[in-house]
């Protein structure tokens, strides 16, 4: 038996993919191994929206330098956003991988596994799993002057919603509950198509799908969220009470040298109409610190910023540039990396405290958490907010919906006990 292994790092675009990629080479007979020192194809699925991304995929392809050398049959693959217009400078680069394949460009992988020509049918299914992943929306127009993802996904091209709901269909009938709507911009999603159809007709047309529990979806951009969105998040049954919102920043002046289209002002307004339509919502954000000419002050708008919204989660990243970039192109990198780690320091430890006391909330409560497998010997699983739960349970609880009473809360997870009825 041929076997393939995956190696995914970065954004849910990544993890779809991956998910995707799998899907095809177990339609052609391959199994999956958890080591790619088992395989026979070994993916790395690549980020480069940071540089500490960027060196662990480095690092990961240096060692597997090795078992090149070892087992020269192994077919090895680079995709993801690291893979750029110029392939002959990877090749030279890279000399011991074989293909070089931009996001979603998989035929001529799948061309090698099957030993010829191979007719597409994406399935972005993980066999077993009682979640997916659905690209809706690829690419991004936005082109905010610190990222790479335009470059190297391209523009925004939407996928036709028929396919979208056919596709939801089959994973509900596959035993999937729960799938998360993904993209760059999914609030773009529709502009680009006949009819323009949106985001909010799509969550309404997927919510009627028979089998399927909750749909989440990621990334909304704060200049591109409606109020007509809000609304359907808010009248949907299964669509989850949860919304990632990136502000990246706090202060006008860096938002406007992001090119992120909308101000500070704009972005609270935006948060406190959730929170009146949505009272129960959790609200996730993206931060960079050290961007170039942030000063004290202006970090401490951020600071504020997130000290006073109180948001459930907060994913921090230290600014680094992107070559290719507006932002490493014109604009100097002029935050020193010591103030730079400190700045995110702080964020993580105010988030940590934040995390912590909302968390704490919900001890004594009951929640419904869908479980998705096992660690350490628990069941594990999230909340329609996306809370991470653990609980203790001799039954076969994997794809079902369990309510748990809450006993024990930390900063990045929930621990309880099974109600029984």
């Amino acid at each position: 038996m041929n076997r393939f292994h995956i190696w995914t790092i970065g954004c849910q675009m990544n993890k779809a993919d991956s998910e995707t990629l799998a899907a095809e080479l177990q339609r052609l007979g391959y199994e999956l191994a958890q080591r790619a020192e088992d395989a026979d194809i070994i993916v790395l699925n690549s980020c480069a929206v940071r540089q500490s991304a960027e060196d662990k995929v480095l690092n990961k392809l240096a060692n597997l330098k090795a078992l090149k050398r070892k087992r020269p049959g192994v077919a090895l693959a680079l995709t993801g956003c690291l893979v750029n217009s110029n392939t002959d400078a990877l090749r030279e680069r890279f000399a011991h991988v074989d293909f070089f394949l931009k996001p979603q460009r998989f035929d001529d992988l799948l061309a090698y596994a099957k030993g010829g020509a191979v007719e597409r049918e994406p399935i972005p299914a993980r066999p077993g799993s009682p979640t997916a992943f659905v690209p809706i929306i690829q690419g991004c127009n936005n082109f905010c002057s610190y990222c790479i993802v335009p470059y190297r996904r391209g523009r925004e091209k939407s996928r036709p919603m028929d396919e979208i709901l056919c596709g939801i269909e089959k994973l509900a009938a596959s035993g999937v509950k729960e799938v998360t709507l993904v993209g760059q911009n999914v609030d773009s999603y529709g502009h680009d198509l006949p009819g323009k159809p949106d985001l909010a007709g799509l969550l309404r047309a997927a919510n009627g799908i028979e089998g399927v529990l909750r749909i989440r979806f990621l990334t909304s951009h704060p200049k591109d969220m409606s109020q007509k969105l809000i609304e359907a998040i808010a009248s949907l049954d299964k669509v989850c009470e949860h919304i990632s919102l990136p502000a990246q920043s706090g202060d006008n002046e860096i938002l406007r040298s992001m090119r992120r289209g909308y101000t500070i002002e704009q972005y609270r307004d935006l948060i406190h109409r959730i929170r009146r339509a949505i009272p129960d919502a959790a609200l996730s954000n993206d931060i960079i610190v050290g961007f170039p000419g942030e000063s004290r002050d202006q970090f401490q708008k951020t600071f504020s910023l997130l000290e006073e919204e109180r948001f459930d989660t907060v994913h921090v990243a230290a600014y680094s540039p992107r070559p290719g970039t507006i932002a490493a192109r014109k604009l100097e990198d002029s935050v020193p990396a010591e103030e730079k780690q400190d700045r995110l320091w702080q964020v993580e430890a105010l988030q940590e405290r934040i995390s912590s006391e909302r968390n704490a909330a919900l001890v004594g409560r009951t929640v419904e958490v869908l479980v998705e497998g096992r660690k350490s010997g628990k069941w594990q699983g999230r909340t329609r907010t996306d809370k991470l739960v653990f609980f203790a349970s001799k039954a076969d609880c994997l794809g079902q919906l369990v309510n748990v009473k809450i006993d024990h809360a930390g900063a990045w997870s929930l621990q309880g006990m099974p109600i029984v009825e």
